[in-house]
């Protein structure tokens, strides 16, 4: 009878045991259309401005949780398939490569819709960390900006959209922090008001041009809670 007692007893953890480290990258721009902004306006210039930030990001988990410590990496494609026609490279390929030579799960997104589900597909309380990289304003992450249309985005996760969330995936001491532009400015309330959970965020613009030198995004500005 115990031993029933005990098998039922992990089953029913089982939800619960699974620590994953989320991340989530946005896609790039399009050189075209920045190619057209006078010369102080053009950014996010490299293909892999969100995506070098990212794998930074992946070596301070597996240092700070283990060299184990299960990744889960959620990349808006469509951005790096027009990228990558654009600069004759196969950048979706060379992602995947990425993601396998890091043991992390790659969950390839092409709208908001699927973000969310990629989002609560996760197990409960298995969320440990969540990062998000990639183009943002105040209100949202902008999973798609300037690629699509100049200066504008076509694929965004809103804060209104916060509430299509699932509460309860993310673990009860998650640490949460937006990456992009801004979103300590509107998006964080929201975010803490639903999860109960704090979105570190930036007050003010963040500068990717350091990724290249193997730091992650600063803020020109300060990061908020």
């Amino acid at each position: 009878m115990r031993r029933i007692f005990l098998t039922l007893l992990l089953f029913a953890l089982a939800p619960f045991a699974k620590a994953d480290h989320v991340i989530v990258t946005g896609g790039p721009a399009l050189r075209q259309w920045e190619d057209l902004r006078v010369k102080q306006d053009q950014h996010d210039r490299w293909w892999a401005n969100f995506v070098r930030a990212s794998t930074l990001r992946m070596v301070e988990i597996r240092k700070a949780y283990g060299p184990n410590a299960p990744i889960v990496w959620i990349v808006y494609r469509p951005g790096y398939q027009t990228r990558s026609a654009e600069d004759g490279k196969p950048y979706t390929t060379w992602l995947a490569d990425r993601a396998a030579e890091r043991n992390a799960t790659l969950k390839w997104v092409s709208s908001s819709g699927d973000f969310v589900n990629a989002l609560n597909s996760q197990p409960r309380g298995s969320i440990e960390t969540f990062d998000y990289f990639g183009h943002s304003n105040k209100f949202c992450f902008m999973l798609d900006y300037s690629n699509g249309i100049m200066g504008a985005s076509t694929a965004w996760f809103h804060e209104n959209d916060i509430s299509r969330v699932r509460r309860n995936i993310f673990a009860k001491n998650s640490y949460c922090k937006s990456w992009g532009c801004h979103t300590g400015e509107s998006m964080s309330k929201v975010w803490k008001s639903r999860f109960g959970l704090p979105l570190e965020g930036a007050v003010g613009p963040t500068d990717y041009v350091v990724v290249g030198q193997g730091k992650l995004p600063v803020v020109h500005g300060r990061w908020a809670r």
